[in-house]
């Protein structure tokens, strides 16, 4: 049993702004149900839009404050989920019974701590669609680059290695068990000013490590090479690899994926960047895709934000008549879609493209919503 602390509202107040900044009143989706049972493979995103038009604009119905956003622990499989369209508002109940003419009655529920058997709470997105992202190292730093382990040698001296072979790495730092290979690929930068973002690292697979030899800390490894002693790399296991490994090759720490339990929302202040990339190294991407940001934390970005894509329709020339001068106008650009940001580096983000009309291509712009 786990304790789980609800932020179950009943919508009985006006709805009040959120500090997502959302503009316009929240409207509800044409066809809108006015409750939904919550199933096993539902997503914040895919239930929010059964009732609103759109959907990153849960917090607001839900009036959740900032730390309930940021972990919301809200909706299990099983649950009511309730529309009040006087607000609109929506809150949680629960199946009591069967009434007659064998209509179900619900009991709303009021905000309380409760007990009931663990069970995985659904995801904010299709978490399917980004699983391969989350533990991998993306991007990395010239200094996380200059920090990181590397390989100087591998099994037997083959060339190449793969899951299940031994690799010998320096720079493993004492206490740190699993390590991910990585290949410092292509640097990211930015699509205007052309500025290095980042490098976006080719992840290769994971190691941990068998042997305590080499795994030195940096003053005993300062004073080993000091005496003039021969350096002892450590021994680590290849426990998986999506592609070869060899020599030269990079290793920084395994950190945990992170949780996805976010529920969507616009950031605070006004934001204005730029799709870097495609992954998977495509001209142009659609739904269901991944791909770069140029905003990161330095801009304030995290997990769970939602922005809108722009496309840039760029410049026409008119002359009137044929005869007169010519007149140059920058056309507006064209708002297209959302994405969903799931995870954020300093300077660079990845997202989600949760909905477009028309293909994101590089350049592209993303704003507050």
């Amino acid at each position: 049993m786990i304790r789980i602390i609800s932020a179950l509202l009943i919508g009985v107040a006006a709805l009040v702004p959120a500090g997502a900044g959302a503009a316009g009143p929240i409207q509800v989706a044409d066809g809108a149900p006015d409750s939904h049972e919550v199933v096993p493979g539902d997503t914040l995103w895919g239930i929010s839009g059964k009732f609103l038009k759109e959907p990153w604009r849960w917090p607001e119905v839900w009036r959740l404050n900032r730390e309930q956003i940021r972990n919301p622990h809200l909706i299990y499989p099983g649950q009511m989920i309730f529309l009040d369209r006087r607000g609109p508002t929506l809150s949680l109940g629960r199946r009591i019974g069967q009434g007659g003419s064998n209509r179900a009655l619900y009991e709303k529920r009021f905000p309380q701590v409760y007990s009931e058997p663990a069970k995985a709470a659904i995801q904010s997105i299709p978490v399917r669609a980004i699983a391969p992202f989350l533990s991998e190292p993306l991007v990395v730093s010239d200094e996380e680059d200059n920090g990181a382990g590397i390989i100087v040698a591998t099994q037997e001296g083959r060339v190449f290695t793969s899951a299940g072979d031994t690799i010998f790495a320096t720079r493993i730092t004492p206490g740190v068990p699993t390590w991910n290979i990585y290949r410092k690929a292509k640097p990211l930068r930015d699509p205007v000013s052309g500025e290095v973002l980042g490098y976006e690292a080719t992840y290769l697979g994971q190691a941990r490590v068998t042997s305590d030899a080499g795994v030195l800390s940096p003053d005993d490894a300062a004073a080993r090479a000091d005496d003039g002693k021969t350096p002892i790399p450590a021994g680590l296991l290849v426990s998986s690899a999506k592609q070869e490994i060899g020599k030269g090759d990079r290793l920084l720490p395994a950190g945990r994926p992170e949780l996805l339990s976010y529920v969507p929302h616009a950031p605070e202040q006004d934001v204005d960047g730029r799709v870097v990339s495609i992954v998977n190294g495509v001209a142009e991407t659609g739904r269901y895709n991944v791909v770069s940001l140029s905003l990161g934390k330095r801009e304030g970005i995290e997990v769970g934000h939602v922005l809108s894509l722009h496309r840039n329709r760029g410049k026409a020339v008119y002359r009137e008549d044929d005869v007169g001068a010519p007149q140059q106008f920058q056309l507006p650009e064209q708002r297209y879609g959302l994405v969903f940001v799931f995870r954020v580096f300093e300077r660079i983000s990845y997202g989600l493209v949760m909905e477009s009309v028309g293909p994101v291509t590089v350049a592209d712009s993303v704003r507050k919503p």
